[in-house]
């Protein structure tokens, strides 16, 4: 039989060759001591924790986690399915997340679905595969399988993004209809009435559904619903928004004012509509969703709805940490979102 020598240098396979016995010795603790402190620090004493901790550092030692798992039926390990990571408000709610999941021993397994809901079932199982203990879905539209296999095999999920506590899931997110109801009202007090949505596409995405009734909610109180062809759904991209914008502002019957699904929607928008001459806002009020950090430094600044991002995603985390350690969660939790009034929105010029 041929010999393969192993590629690891002789410190990489001591390290690797380390058990729990040997920090437990170095400690002068029993091995159980060492495994409540990995797998809850707050059990023992400071003083304790931080001498385990230093030998723990110093050898090398990794705990198995298939061991752990097996002891303790837990993987300490939470997954999220999200729609794209090309997507700001996605990017920094995961960053949010991962760092609350971290300061409490969890890992985070990450996977995309593209607005897709078989994507995103085959993506469960993958990861319910892997042993999950809970999991983090985008908004409430799914396939009942997928619910239906998170209830099988027991498995604590939570709805983020939105907040509906008429459904029997757990949500953490804000009240979407209310923040277009809310975008909307602001351009009718200003006088607006000749109003314009480039929205995102609705397909999957129940957050901008939402958004889309509260906006023409409003604009139907004051007779001021557009017609189809001033509704148009776009991806969230910087190309696609200004062709939009490019088709609203070249009609002869052209907006006073447009409602953007997103931010990023706007800016396109925006610089579509600066090139072909348009003042913003003397000439074009435009408005968006999530007050990305970008919207602040624009010339004009953004008009937006806040959406909280890093504490809709941390609370997700929290609920279902809370829950897995047996604690009791709060099931729904609706998270205030808030109207910035910046630069790029102002009455309608004089008729």
């Amino acid at each position: 039989m041929k010999t393969v020598s192993s590629a690891l240098d002789p410190t990489t396979r001591r390290a690797r060759g380390i058990g729990i016995r040997a920090v437990a010795k170095q400690a002068g603790v029993s091995t159980a001591t060492v495994s409540r402190f990995l797998n809850r620090p707050e059990s023992v004493s400071a003083e304790l924790g931080q001498r385990i901790r230093a030998i723990v550092d110093e050898v090398g030692y990794i705990p198995d986690a298939s061991a752990r798992a097996l002891s303790s039926r837990r993987t300490r390990t939470i997954g999220a399915i999200i729609p794209t990571i090309d997507n700001a408000m996605f990017a920094q709610g995961l960053q949010s997340l991962q760092r609350y999941l971290s300061s409490q021993n969890y890992l985070l397994l990450l996977a995309t679905n593209e607005y897709d809901l078989d994507v995103e079932l085959a993506q469960a199982r993958n990861l319910v595969s892997r042993g999950i203990d809970g999991l983090l879905l985008r908004g409430d539209a799914h396939h009942d399988a997928l619910r239906d296999l998170l209830q099988a095999q027991e498995i604590d999920f939570v709805n983020v993004g939105v907040y509906d506590p008429t459904r029997p899931y757990p949500s953490i997110g804000v009240d979407n209809a209310g923040a277009g109801r809310c975008i909307a009202r602001h351009l009718v007090d200003l006088g607006h009435r000749s109003i314009a949505i480039v929205a995102a596409m609705q397909r999957n995405n129940d957050r901008a559904q939402a958004r889309l009734r509260g906006i023409t909610a409003v604009l139907a109180e004051v007779d001021a619903v557009p017609g189809p062809e001033w509704q148009i759904q776009v991806n969230y991209k910087l190309d696609e928004a200004r062709q939009a914008a490019r088709t609203l502002l070249q009609r002869d019957d052209r907006p006073t004012a447009i409602v953007c699904g997103n931010d990023v929607i706007a800016y396109g928008v925006m610089l579509e509509a600066q090139k072909l001459g348009f003042v913003v806002p003397q000439d074009l009020s435009v408005v968006g969703f999530d007050d990305l950090e970008w919207s602040r430094h624009l010339q004009p600044a953004l008009t937006t709805i806040h959406m909280p991002t890093d504490e809709i995603w941390t609370r997700a985390g929290e609920y279902l940490v809370q829950t897995l350690a047996g604690h009791p969660a709060m099931k729904h939790r609706e998270i205030d979102f808030s109207l910035v009034v910046r630069e790029s929105s102002a009455a309608p010029k004089p008729a």
